[in-house]
């Protein structure tokens, strides 16, 4: 596989996809004219690039720290010396500086309060692992991702489409947000021995092994739960639970104490179970629009 794309960490892109799709679809029955095309385009542009200048930005933090010297999971491009730190960095400035792109266009569109939201985005990306005080060695790193990677850009595509923060939207975003909380939470199941000995105090670090299991199997069943809760609204919405056998072996995994690189599939897993249960409640909360 191609270095960039390794260090773009593909696997965790549905938590870019999904809540542009939710959100957009959430905005059928309520934009003016309907969905408009390119504004539901340049969302995505923006929420793919955001993800992946994060990624990027977490894998030159980290690197030059040295806390992915020793890494149970995939290789990274600054520790594992794929790619210079340098060139590393830049990749990170440049996908936030196509994000921004995106961003003022959709700004220029509906109003420039979205460039501080944007704005917003861009730093808590970067301060993850970045700058003297990384929010993500605090372990508030899933209170971040349950914000911006649910609440922000779910309702965000919403208003982008309808320039209205509306009551589905928010609902719909909370089981995005519990999904793309799950994926950070075994990602940092994973490496708990390894960020214990860098110092890096993730959530799991301090929370210990057996009630990270279980924080996640609360997220995934949250939102399975939460989609619930929106289908009362928009009664399609339970297509989601579709995705509910997929979820199975991920949960049952992480509760019977799969270690170290035994949870690399749980991740692919839960990454799987985020996309198909976005692209089904976005197809349910359409079809009841």
């Amino acid at each position: 596989m191609n270095r960039w794309i390794l260090g773009a960490r593909p696997r965790t892109l549905p938590a870019a996809v999904v809540p542009v799709l939710v959100g957009t679809a959430a905005t059928v029955g309520e934009a003016d004219g309907g969905v408009v095309a390119w504004r539901a385009g340049a969302a995505m542009v923006a929420a793919i690039a955001i993800q992946v200048g994060t990624n990027y930005a977490n894998d030159y933090s980290d690197g030059v720290r040295g806390t992915d010297d020793v890494r149970v999971g995939p290789p990274r491009l600054v520790a594992s010396k794929l790619a210079p730190p340098r060139a590393v960095f830049w990749a990170a400035i440049a996908s936030f500086a196509v994000a921004g792109v995106a961003g003022l266009a959709l700004a220029a569109a509906t109003t420039w309060w979205l460039l501080v939201v944007g704005a917003t985005s861009f730093a808590a990306g970067w301060l993850y692992t970045g700058g003297p005080k990384p929010y993500g060695y605090y372990g508030l790193g899933e209170l971040f991702v349950f914000a911006f990677f649910g609440l922000v850009a779910t309702v965000g595509s919403t208003y982008v489409q309808t320039e209205k923060v509306t009551t589905l939207a928010v609902a719909a975003a909370v089981p995005v947000g519990f999904l793309a909380t799950a994926l950070l939470v075994v990602n940092n199941l994973r490496d708990i021995p390894t960020d214990r000995a860098a110092g890096k105090r993730t959530l799991a670090v301090r929370m210990g092994e057996r009630p990270t299991r279980w924080l996640y199997a609360a997220l995934v069943g949250g939102a399975f739960g939460a989609a619930a809760l929106v289908a009362a609204d928009r009664h399609f919405a339970l297509l989601a639970m579709l995705a509910l056998p997929l979820a199975v072996a991920p949960v049952r995994s992480v509760l019977g104490g799969a270690l170290g690189p035994t949870l690399i599939p749980v991740l692919g897993g839960t990454g799987r179970v985020q996309l198909v249960f976005g692209a089904l409640l976005a197809l349910g909360i359409a079809l009841s629009g």
